[in-house]
């Protein structure tokens, strides 16, 4: 004979059924009105706005600067990568040159390496566009006559700067930075024999994307001055001076995204949240409700 199987008992149940989380609600708490529905609706309208919110928030992309003190790109071996384009529409392209000094004991005078000079006004004028490197050291580079075989009687130095760059072109959308703070600086109505001083604080600068890749630029603020300069011979040799110095403060922006952990939770307690606040809310209405119903019974009666 086969033995009997044990039924667990009425008690064995009751203990078992302590554990049960999803207890079952009440029917009078799931009577259907109006109400109810109204705030339901709302709810609903309410919950996909505040997903939509946070999906977009998701999706963006969020860039965050920090600010700190070290040299970012150490393998530039101590150069910073320039880029010139600068117009002087009175002064002929064999006048033009660029010269170039720092404190390390550069002097170079005519820079011509990576350089170009486009004829303006029928050759009245010129157009220079260069790239260069300066060591990362105080120095300064400027647009002269000094390295042309013969000087001028009056040489005319007003310009338009069309762009001043140093280090890696930054064309990020959320950056908004200085990085060609020269860019569109008008001369033309100056003193033709003045002397042009911009005064550079170049700040490092590094973009770091969602992959990890680092691209290092400069951003820089400028102050200017315009003076006529005598030589040590009384004749009056104009120049656009360029002098700078580096910050040792570093700018890094790092893009960044919202883990997908953090958007779950948040839409759950979104979810969770809205119908807990939603039941508490009905449920205070329904019962006002039932209470002034009682009342008005009582008065009829």
């Amino acid at each position: 004979m086969r033995p009997e199987r044990k039924q667990p008992s009425h008690c064995d149940a009751c203990h078992l059924s302590r554990f049960d989380i999803y207890r079952k609600v009440p029917k009078d708490l799931t009577q259907p009105t109006y109400t109810g529905a109204i705030i339901s609706v709302c709810c609903c309208l309410f919950i996909l706005f505040l997903f939509l919110s946070e999906l977009t928030g998701f999706i963006t992309t969020e860039v965050v600067n920090e600010l700190y003190v070290d040299d970012p790109d150490k393998d530039s071996g101590g150069k910073i990568d320039v880029s010139l384009n600068i117009s002087l529409p009175n002064l002929h392209c064999e006048l033009v040159g660029l010269d170039i000094q720092d404190e390390m004991g550069r002097h170079e005078v005519g820079h011509i390496d990576n350089s170009m000079k486009v004829p303006l006004n029928n050759g009245a004028g010129c157009r220079f566009e260069g790239q260069f490197s300066i060591n990362k050291v105080p120095g300064n580079f400027h647009v002269s006559t000094h390295s042309a075989t013969a000087q001028p009687q009056n040489p005319d130095m007003t310009h338009v700067i069309h762009k001043l760059s140093f280090g890696d072109t930054l064309q990020v959308q959320n950056v908004h930075g200085a990085f060609n703070a020269l860019g569109g600086a008008d001369r033309l109505t100056s003193n033709p024999l003045a002397s042009h001083d911009y005064i550079l604080k170049i700040v490092p600068t590094v973009y770091e994307d969602k992959s990890g890749k680092q691209r290092y630029s400069y951003q820089y603020t400028v102050a200017n001055k315009e003076y006529v300069a005598y030589s040590h011979t009384g004749r009056i040799i104009p120049a656009i001076w360029f002098r700078y110095d580096l910050s040792p403060i570093t700018v890094k922006y790092t893009e960044r995204r919202q883990p997908l952990y953090r958007f779950i939770t948040t839409i759950c307690a979104i979810i969770g949240g809205t119908f807990t606040v939603a039941g508490i809310l009905d449920s205070c209405i329904f019962t006002a409700s039932e209470a002034w119903k009682k009342i008005q019974l009582g008065k009829m009666h």
